[in-house]
């Protein structure tokens, strides 16, 4: 749905992206993250068509975005991280407007209206003027004047920014409701934004895409094997190395501040939560908890961005 090739975008000599590329596939939902400043929203903007590349080619629907815009734009509904929207306006009027400026058709707009206010949630404020509605209704206002022309694409810039706690989870929400039916882009510098609303993540840094996996995929290539955590009731004194005799095990550990809670590093692609749960109650030991260490999405950023940090000097 979304193919962008070797993308290189300067201002002036400051390269804001360079050599990025990457593809979304249909019903997708993709994460784009990165500090701010890594080159987020150019690259939103150029695959929207408000921007043209320095170099590169983008195709959202089979259409280049540069030689066929128009065509391109149909397929896209775009939120920027601030919404134009027009304070003195209702959000039905509003919503109506912009669905003229959409090429909906006249004897659709009000189908398509209709079904955005109650897909976004605005029934209770459709008539209001937008100027006073609060930070969370204009954001919902912002997507629903992205989803107007019904299209296969959305591009969600930092859609929760600003939010309070309980409009981060209504939008967030309504994001996971409209995957069903669109592919997503969703760009943002707030991890948990991507953790729990997308399948698969790309974080950009200084312009440059430095890791594209799921998040249970960056973790693995980061940690290179799984690692478990065995908290045991009556472990002896010798725990650890007899745990390090187990087949398939790199290195056991035991965690710093407890007497019976340790790490067990795990080689790659192998599960041995089986033959580890069976050696120590086997044993008499007792095991009182066996589970994964998740690495956060944020230790993943962390880790990778500070590794760029360290290539770079």
């Amino acid at each position: 749905m979304i193919e962008v090739y070797n993308l290189t975008k300067y201002y002036g000599t400051l390269k804001a992206l360079d050599d990025v590329s990457f593809s979304v596939k249909k019903g997708e939902i993709i994460g784009f993250l990165g500090p701010n400043g890594a080159g987020k929203t150019t690259a939103m903007r150029i695959i929207c068509g408000y921007l043209s590349p320095t170099e590169g080619t983008v195709k959202v629907g089979g259409y280049d975005v540069v030689d066929n815009p128009n065509e391109a734009r149909q397929f896209i509904g775009y939120m920027p991280e601030t919404v134009p929207l027009y304070n003195e306006m209702t959000v039905s009027s509003y919503l109506h407007y912009m669905a003229a400026i959409r090429r909906v058709p006249k004897r659709k707009r009000k189908e398509r209206v209709d079904y955005v206010v109650e897909r976004c949630g605005l029934t209770e404020v459709v008539d209001e003027i937008i100027g006073k509605l609060s930070k969370g209704y204009r954001q919902r206002v912002g997507i629903a004047q992205a989803l107007v022309h019904d299209p296969p694409v959305l591009i969600l810039d930092e859609p929760t920014i600003g939010l309070d706690p309980i409009q981060v989870v209504e939008v967030r929400q309504l994001i996971r409701e409209l995957s069903g039916d669109h592919t997503i882009v969703l760009s943002t510098h707030i991890l948990p934004e991507v953790s729990m609303t997308c399948k698969r993540v790309l974080i950009i840094h200084r312009g440059r895409i430095v890791a594209e996996d799921t998040p249970d995929g960056l973790e693995r290539k980061l940690r290179k094997g799984e690692r478990l955590l065995v908290r045991i009731h009556r472990p002896p004194s010798n725990i650890v190395s007899l745990l390090e005799r187990l087949p398939n095990v790199v290195k056991a550990e035991r965690i710093r501040g407890e007497e019976n809670f340790f790490a067990v590093d795990v080689a790659p692609g192998q599960d041995i939560r089986a033959t580890v749960a069976e050696y120590i109650v086997s044993n008499g030991w007792g095991l009182l908890e066996l589970r994964r260490d998740e690495m956060t999405l944020e230790e993943i950023f962390l880790n990778i961005i500070t590794r760029e940090e360290g290539v770079k000097a």
